[in-house]
């Protein structure tokens, strides 16, 4: 029996389906539904070259599915991540995997009063302090998140290391870039960094009162 028709048939049949899968990539606003659309098409490529024992189309195929697989489970990951932050810790550890190393030694400046922000920092090791507020910073603290929100998007104060340690950085570019890429990251990131600037004005306000209450004369 012939089945070079057959082959045929279903390649053709393969290449319009898998083409439909790609122009529908194109219209994708949004990282997650791509990523499920470019596996989609994946898969149809893949069987099409089965009938024509086209290795190389399957090679590539298989190399770009694990691709967008691993790329839909980092950010499904993500979006779970965050949400889980909101609801519990206000932790930000979910941005390690986007962030980038940095070592500081005591007496280094990480970043000046009035400067532009750009980039927040997580404190892996070592101690920070905010020059103006005398303010220092533990381990597994965020500084500089606020920035991205400020409408001038300058640092307010000054952050100066006073013990060396590790540091790690991620832009606002960045966090930008995943905000526009999965609509749920940016929700839960507005969540919880408004959840952070109530948390650091309640702790400003305690400090204002407990620094009233000390200057308040004493009865004689």
């Amino acid at each position: 029996m012939d089945t070079s028709h057959l082959a045929e048939h279903a390649g053709t049949a393969g290449a319009l389906f898998a083409s439909i899968f790609v122009v529908a990539t194109t219209t994708m606003r949004t990282m997650i539904p791509l990523r499920i659309f470019g596996i989609l098409a994946n898969v149809v490529l893949f069987l099409t070259a089965i009938p024509a024992h086209n290795y190389l189309v399957m090679l590539v195929q298989s190399v770009m599915c694990f691709v967008n697989s691993y790329r839909l489970h980092q950010m499904l990951q993500l979006v779970r991540d965050v949400k889980k932050s909101v609801n519990s810790d206000l932790s930000m550890d979910w941005l390690k995997p986007f962030m980038t190393e940095r070592n500081c030694t005591a007496g280094e400046m990480l970043f000046y009063k009035d400067e532009k922000a750009e980039e927040m920092l997580y404190i892996v090791s070592g101690k920070f302090k905010l020059v103006e507020s005398g303010i220092v910073f533990p381990v597994g603290a965020i500084v500089g998140e606020l920035g991205m929100l400020s409408p001038s998007k300058v640092r307010t104060q000054s952050l100066e290391c006073i013990e060396a340690g590790l540091v790690l950085s991620v832009s606002y570019s960045k966090v930008e870039e995943l905000y526009v890429q999965n609509p749920a990251f940016g929700f839960y990131f507005l969540r919880l960094s408004s959840a952070r600037l109530f948390q650091n004005l309640e702790t400003l306000q305690k400090q204002l009162t407990q620094l009233t209450a000390a200057s308040a004369p004493k009865p004689a």
